[in-house]
């Protein structure tokens, strides 16, 4: 059946993505756009190369407020704490910031990083996330982190000083790791009540070291059955389930993820940087060259978008449910007239498979997907594909 085109009445939110693509060492499980740093970073060029690209892109996004800037990588927090500044200080001159907007760091727990917490939350970062991933140093050791159990305890105590919000990030199904070690590092992460954590079972990603050769984790129902646990032990702790991965106490949901999952708009800048932005009559993603260097020179010639594909009608339910029916609490069915400028009644058969199949609650206000849609999201998912015939 033919889909009307896009219109939509108002703009969504707008957030700001900026990638910084360098690590000091690329773990096997990662499938991020990160690059080992060799020698020196070219710290200043890049930021000259992030601040041509916000200016380039600032048409498209002219008199919208932003309501929170993620700094992701690779790893951030290897910024000087003078290249941070700049940064932030471009961005504010040059964006519409809400004076209240989250501005999230991720930050590996490293000392050489820890030593720079300090001046990140003087720059104006106002919640920081730590890749902690397990206290456990054989584990760390498996996963290829170059910090271990101690190391992650100490950066910690130093972001609970500086921040008075901040995300720590665990991985559970681990090589070799029993369940009782697992609920372990929850209880230790636990014992430093951080306002938001994310919790992610690992899983073996093409293109990544563990993929070509892969270690031996737990088997696949005892690991679902980990998560449940989790669950119910942070649940227990006052953590609400709000997310697939993600658990917050009252007060601390990542606005900048929530905007993801609420298919909001956000200008994606750095090397690999991915972005969605929406006009009345379309939405568009777009995809910055991947190489850090390709990145810069491309960005020096005037143009850093390798990309750019306008989401059509057709593909629309499938976008706008692979982020909402992420959110355990579902969301308003107003919702995605919102956010794509289609009549919700585009969904109805969509709604229905998935709601005979035991995936989906829904009434007239509210839509969200049962336990079963939350373990089995995948096959969920599939049911919103364009042209399944």
């Amino acid at each position: 059946m033919g889909m009307p085109g896009v219109e939509l009445t108002a703009p969504p939110p707008l957030s700001v993505y900026v990638h910084i693509p360098w690590c000091v060492r690329k773990c096997p499980y990662c499938d991020f756009n990160s690059h080992e740093a060799s020698g020196e970073l070219p710290e200043a060029r890049y930021i000259a190369a992030l601040v041509a690209d916000l200016e380039s892109a600032l048409p498209q996004v002219w008199g919208r407020t932003v309501q929170s800037v993620f700094l992701g990588g690779g790893t951030p927090s290897l910024l000087s704490e003078k290249g941070l500044d700049d940064l932030l200080v471009a961005l504010r001159a040059r964006l519409q910031l809400a004076p209240n907007a989250e501005i999230t760091m991720e930050a590996n727990p490293g000392t050489f990083e820890q030593a720079r917490f300090k001046a990140y939350a003087k720059a104006g970062v106002n919640r920081l996330s730590i890749g902690v991933q397990s206290f456990n140093s054989q584990h760390l050791k498996a996963l290829g982190r170059i910090h271990d159990g101690d190391t992650a305890r100490r950066a910690i105590e130093m972001a609970a000083q500086y921040f008075a919000n901040f995300n720590l990030d665990l991985m559970y199904g681990l090589p070799d790791q029993t369940s009782a070690q697992a609920l372990r590092d929850i209880e230790t992460a636990l014992s430093y009540q951080p306002h938001h954590l994310s919790c992610y079972q690992l899983t073996l990603e093409p293109h990544t070291a563990f993929y070509n050769h892969p270690p031996t984790l737990p088997d696949g129902d005892a690991v679902a059955q980990l998560g449940e646990l989790i669950e119910t032990r942070l649940s227990e702790a006052g953590y609400a389930h709000y997310e697939t991965s993600a658990f917050a106490q009252p007060g601390y949901r990542c606005a900048h993820n929530l905007n993801y999952w609420t298919f909001g708009d956000y200008l994606g800048l750095g090397a690999g940087a991915h972005g969605k932005l929406s006009s009345a009559k379309s939405i568009a993603r777009q995809m910055r060259h991947k190489n850090p260097q390709a990145y810069m020179k491309a960005m020096e010639a005037g143009n850093a978008i390798q990309e750019r594909h306008e989401v059509t009608a057709a593909e629309l339910p499938f976008e706008f449910m692979m982020n909402a029916l992420r959110l355990c609490e579902g969301i308003p069915v107003n919702l995605f007239e919102q956010r794509t400028g289609l009549s919700f009644a585009v969904l109805s058969q969509y709604l229905q498979q998935a709601e005979q199949r035991g995936l989906i609650t829904r009434d007239f206000r509210w839509l969200k997907p049962t336990q079963l849609g939350q373990r089995f999201l995948n096959d969920l998912l599939q049911i919103f594909l364009p042209n399944k015939d």
